[in-house]
């Protein structure tokens, strides 16, 4: 079997920018409109993936986890669940995203949201870039509360000046923000919950403020989460989880790769460098494919690093 890849999915982001189309030469749908959000591969029901090419082109990515044979054929077996589990994006930061946090298993239910852990690959990096996550040493769920009114949120909040080729891992009750001047692939749980406790006191798109949850992401902050750095690599493995395991891989001209595990599909990145199929297809750094069980090794055409995800079972 073939990579099976997808049709992007563009949102418009009031943060969002240009990069897509500088960098990996893509054709946005709308000129001058900020894109801050690419899905890769998506089983939303708002936001369905579709095969671009091969054998399944024209199908959902729903439509093949939901057939039983086929999910058996492209995923493997032992996989349940209504949904791919899930969702993997691009992220084009040009402007701060907002102060926010993803709600933990044991308050997601309660407050009618889905538990979100995700983790970030960090793409690209302007100079002085940062990222935001987790609290500062001694911030208190009192002083945090405080700043919210004050205007003193920044002081609050944990900064770090991540480069490309580092990753952080952000578990659901992190509180985090993505600063401005950052490409990120960003590899998560199904789900699309998220609590914005600040702003930056900016217009949304349309021109208003965009909403803001206090009450619901000061249920959900983690406030002993505090100063965490960018990750430490485990080998190749660079984040692992009940939910996902990303693997980040370097390969060299004129080998082959292939799934981690003959029986189980996996979602492979490619960060730089190229790849292809027993169809002579090409995949450069921004694209994103299943690699179907079973499928035929791909060539490394150059020096080239991947990310490699696969699902805990």
């Amino acid at each position: 079997m073939l990579p099976i890849k997808f049709d992007a999915i563009y949102q418009e982001r009031v943060w969002g920018g240009r990069e897509l189309e500088s960098v990996y030469g893509r054709v946005l749908p709308s000129e001058g409109v900020p894109f801050g959000e690419s899905w890769e591969i998506s089983d939303r029901a708002e936001a369905q993936s579709v095969v671009s090419l091969g054998d399944f082109r024209g199908q959902t990515l729903n439509e093949l986890w939901a057939d039983e044979e086929i999910r058996s054929k492209v995923f493997g077996d032992g996989l349940v669940g209504e949904r791919f589990p899930l969702l993997i994006k691009i992220l084009d930061c040009r402007e701060d995203l907002s102060v926010q946090v993803h709600p933990p298993v044991e308050c997601a239910e309660e407050l009618g949201g889905e538990p979100k852990t995700e983790m970030w690959y960090i793409a690209g990096a302007d100079e002085g870039a940062k990222l935001y996550a987790g609290l500062k040493a001694g911030v208190t769920r009192e002083s945090f509360e405080k700043s919210l009114t004050d205007g003193s949120v920044e002081d609050q909040i944990h900064a770090i000046e991540a480069v490309e080729g580092e990753s952080i891992f952000i578990p659901s009750g992190r509180l985090h923000a993505i600063g401005g001047g950052y490409l990120i692939y960003e590899i998560q749980q199904n789900s699309d919950t998220t609590y914005r406790v600040f702003d930056w006191n900016r217009m949304g798109l349309d021109g208003v403020p965009r909403e803001l949850h206090v009450e619901e992401s000061m249920r959900c902050i983690d406030f002993s989460d505090t100063e965490p750095s960018m990750d430490e690599t485990d080998g190749e493995t660079i984040a692992s989880c009940e939910y996902f395991k990303v693997e980040k891989r370097e390969l060299h001209s004129g080998t082959e790769m292939g799934n981690l595990d003959e029986e189980r599909f996996s979602i492979v990145t490619v960060v730089s460098g190229e790849l292809s199929d027993d169809s002579g297809l090409a995949y450069m750094a921004g694209d994103f494919m299943i690699l179907p069980r079973g499928a035929s090794a791909l060539r490394v055409r150059d020096e080239t690093v991947i990310l490699q995800t696969t699902i805990p079972v």
